[in-house]
């Protein structure tokens, strides 16, 4: 009588911690809009079923997001595009345009980027020191599907423009250092990155205001930061920095 009793001691005390589980579960967020799409153009009953259809159905650009979620926190996901418009295309019968939408103003660009860190490797990098360097500061995490699909325009970009000044800076928001260590051993990225273990409150991500990756940002010669959306044709905004002559060269 005693074991059962305990038995059930146990099974009550599970059955609770299963039930607050359950009642901790984070919901994903409903989004009410997807940029760059004036929903106001269809019927209250269509508007409705597209925003459901957006909130339910995955973006396969690897996000392991809604269509919805992708469309607000990556608005450069041209698979987001192509599925919200198949959405609305299936709902309302009609092809739509989608214009990327275009960032706001921004009293950065132009100014000189303050970052440093010691690297995982041990390096001391200090960006306002690489003046004569065109720099990509790379926002980024190995779980991040979307970062990882785009790594291999960025290794591209890192190969053939390195030699002529062309360097990059990793800003990872891993929260264990030995997935990072190994993602970047096995894809031979031989730039620095900072890691603290932070996740998405890493230390440096956060005081620049990232609220979804992959950012890339680039800094010119000047070290100033010319570019908030350095992931569209990289490689070519890469070479017209380039081009501009060093500040020694003044």
């Amino acid at each position: 009588m005693k074991s059962l009793s305990i038995l059930s001691v146990i099974a009550i005390l599970l059955a609770g911690i299963v039930g607050s589980q359950g009642q901790n579960e984070v919901k994903p967020t409903v989004y009410e809009k997807i940029p760059a799409i004036d929903l106001s153009q269809f019927s209250e009953k269509q508007h409705a079923a597209i925003i459901k259809r957006a909130n339910s159905e995955g973006c396969d650009c690897g996000c392991k997001m809604t269509v919805a979620e992708c469309r607000n926190d990556d608005q450069t996901c041209g698979k987001s595009i192509t599925l919200v418009k198949a959405i609305i295309k299936d709902i309302t019968g009609k092809d739509v345009k989608l214009a990327a939408t275009k960032p706001e103003a921004d009293d950065r660009i132009g100014k000189p980027l303050d970052i440093k860190f010691t690297s995982i490797d041990g390096q001391k990098i200090d960006v306002s020191k690489m003046k004569g360097k065109v720099v990509l500061i790379d926002f980024w995490a190995t779980w991040c599907g979307p970062c990882v699909a785009e790594l291999p325009n960025v290794k591209r970009a890192y190969d053939k423009l390195h030699s002529k000044g062309f360097e990059i800076v990793g800003i990872s928001l891993d929260s264990k250092e030995s997935a990072l260590r190994r993602f970047v051993k096995k894809e031979k990225m031989p730039w620095p990155q900072y890691f603290d273990g932070k996740g998405w409150k890493n230390s440096i991500s956060t005081s620049h205001g990232i609220r979804s990756i992959p950012a890339m940002w680039l800094v010119d010669k000047q070290g100033n930061l010319a570019d908030l959306n350095a992931r569209p044709d990289l490689e070519s905004k890469v070479e017209k920095l380039l081009a501009v002559p060093s500040p020694e060269s003044d």
